[in-house]
């Protein structure tokens, strides 16, 4: 049985079955003193009981990994695949300003950065299928908003909204694999759901740019508010609830409900009230990005690496239009050096990521969160980044052929999906019950570096040139290379020293 299982937390001396419970609640009633807490949990053996979670068929499992992974592939990609067509935006509404043309696009990263603080505490209260559910549909309608959009600044606001309710799987979708996914089986699906945020903005701007090209920006929401509608509907009808401690507070209420007797609480009750439970889950976040180094640190070193990705992103357009007389269809094709990277990456950490884990239960050996960062990830992870933004920059300045910085940005995409996925992992195993706010207080700092520094590449550019303008970010991303492998080496130590997060 997975080290990482509910059956792991705190166990009281009994655990009772549905039938043990109905045979007890029999002997209590009309003994108010015998009305005490009974014990609520999985049934006996917990690691057989077919309404755990971690017990379902590995088919089902895994058609919930490729639901959640398809929408958290879907809401990424719509922060791009509108930029082919900011061009014919301003020009239909009558605007010439660089800085909105930016914001326009960037505006729905800033979305990504909001939401977490609203989705993580909702889905830790009211499980994560309604969270899904009720996202979802938004993320529909504000992409049906969008395309009606009757001027530059409702389509700012609808766009803002849109990312507000985009990035729920981004959020919790790690947090889903948590609860379905034993640790030693857990890195192949989180390979396949990490793709989502790093190929999702890459795969955009190709889409996008034949979809304008074709029709007009409009096209580009109607296509997203129909494949939002597809995901609505596979999540209604396909998706259950994976959430454990909603299951078993579900359970419990089931429990007090047909014996009469109030005294059934789960075991992961912790007795708090329900607004402030919920009250506590809203600041969780913030709390583990503030307080524990693990989480604060990670959350940097992403964010920074996310950050860059964006700037070099804005790049694009400019070098293979201008420099490489790219059409404005074609040049979305200049994302696809990344995304080629990306896959690389991805095949590659998808083989090892959970080779430490199985060694380790092989020899009876506990499984421990940082062997989700061994060299063998961290260290090609780290220093591809950089190395990528070398090998674009320069090739770009001196107008080298087409193909080599699309190799540069080939190197970068490997380097940030092992990276990514690394770090991302780590959070799951290291915070598995809160999983969802690990992974949300990341993803606010990520979405507000995406968002907020591509406003600053064009003058980068400008001021540096493309050479010592990616050099500058190939220095940043340097320096930062060693935190996967400190953590590697020292995590166990730092994780043993710090106090729970509450």
């Amino acid at each position: 049985m997975s080290p990482d299982k509910l059956s792991q937390e705190s166990q009281p001396p009994q655990t009772m079955t549905d039938q043990d419970m109905s045979d007890k609640s029999e002997q209590m009633e009309g003994n108010p003193e015998a009305e005490e807490a009974l014990d609520v949990f999985w049934d006996e053996p917990v690691d057989q009981d077919p309404a755990n979670p971690m017990n379902w068929s590995l088919a089902r499992r895994w058609t919930i990994v490729g639901a959640v992974s398809f929408i958290t592939f879907l809401t990424p990609l719509a922060s791009s695949m509108f930029a082919p067509g900011v061009p014919e935006v301003m020009a239909d509404f009558n605007t010439s300003s660089t800085m909105l043309a930016t914001f326009v696009v960037s505006v729905y990263i800033l979305g990504f950065a909001f939401g977490p603080l609203i989705v993580a505490p909702w889905s830790e209260y009211s499980g994560r299928l309604v969270v899904y559910n009720v996202c979802n549909v938004l993320f529909m309608i504000f992409n049906i908003a969008s395309a009606l959009a009757p001027n530059l600044a409702s389509l700012i606001i609808f766009r803002f909204l849109d990312g507000v309710a985009g990035v729920t799987p981004t959020t919790i979708g790690s947090g889903t694999i948590a609860d379905i996914m034993p640790m030693e089986s857990r890195g192949k699906a989180m390979a396949l759901w990490s793709l989502g945020p790093l190929f999702g903005p890459i795969i955009g701007p190709v889409v996008g740019g034949y979809l304008v090209e074709a029709t007009s920006w409009r096209w580009v929401f109607w296509v997203l508010a129909i494949a939002g509608g597809v995901a609505s509907i596979i999540f209604f009808f396909i998706v259950p609830e994976t959430h454990g401690p909603t299951l078993l507070e579900r359970k419990a209420a089931r429990l007090r409900k047909e014996t009469g007797n109030p005294g059934y609480r789960s075991r992961l009750d912790d007795g708090i009230p329900p607004k402030q439970r919920f009250m506590q889950s809203v600041i969780r976040p913030s709390r583990m990005l503030l307080l524990s180094p693990i989480v604060s640190s990670m959350c940097i070193y992403i964010a920074v690496l996310y950050g860059l990705l964006y700037i070099l992103f804005t790049t694009f357009t400019e070098v293979f239009q201008g420099q490489y007389s790219f059409s404005s269809g074609s040049s979305g094709l200049s994302f696809l050096g990344s995304g080629v990277g990306m896959l690389l990456g991805l095949l590659y950490s998808g083989i090892l990521s959970d080779r430490k884990i199985k060694l380790r239960i092989q020899r009876k050996e506990e499984p421990q969160p940082e062997d989700r960062l061994p060299w063998y990830i961290a260290l090609p992870g780290s220093l591809s980044i950089p190395v990528g933004l070398f090998i674009y920059g320069w090739s770009v300045d001196k107008h080298v052929h087409w193909i080599v910085p699309e190799i540069g940005t080939a190197v970068t995409g490997y380097g940030m999906i092992l990276t990514l996925m690394g770090i991302q992992t780590y959070l799951v195993d290291a915070f598995t019950q809160h999983a969802a706010s690990a992974i949300a207080a990341c993803t606010v700092l990520r979405s507000l570096a995406g968002g907020l520094l591509p406003l600053c590449g064009l003058q980068l550019y400008e001021k540096l040139g493309y050479g010592w303008g990616n050099s500058l970010l190939a220095f940043v991303a340097l320096g930062l290379c060693p935190i996967p492998l400190l953590f590697q080496s020292f995590g166990a130590q730092l994780r043993a020293r710090s106090k729970p997060i509450k």
